[in-house]
């Protein structure tokens, strides 16, 4: 079963920056896509961020400009920078690894860490 764990979240002011860090359980060359969602008190989960195994990454236009996601295949790790953050930011925030098996995409999550930036 693959495990995701993420870790880094935490309190932080407006303005400032937090690192979020993504460990898989096996190696992530066999995702096709990892990424970061948010999910807001009463807001449906959303995409913040993805990267595909060739790099290729993509990000929400609210985060664009100030959000990166990386990935280190040989640490089984995926990152995501987080600078000049606000207070819309605030949100359980989840690690996705997403997988072709066949015909079938299996989506794995981890079990999400809390992002709350005062104002």
């Amino acid at each position: 079963q693959v495990q995701l764990v993420e870790s880094g979240g935490g309190l932080v002011q407006a303005g400032g920056s937090l690192r979020l860090s993504c460990a898989a359980s096996e190696t992530i060359f066999s995702f096709n896509v990892m990424g970061w969602y948010r999910q807001a008190p009463g807001k449906q989960r959303e995409l913040v961020a993805g990267i595909t195994s060739d790099g290729i990454t993509n990000y929400a236009d609210s985060v664009k400009g100030r959000f990166t996601i990386t990935r280190d295949n040989a640490k089984k790790m995926v990152y995501l920078q987080m600078n000049n953050l606000k207070p819309e930011d605030t949100a359980v925030y989840y690690c996705n690894a997403k997988r072709s098996l066949g015909y079938t995409k299996v989506d794995y999550w981890g079990q999400g860490t809390q992002v709350t930036v005062s104002s």
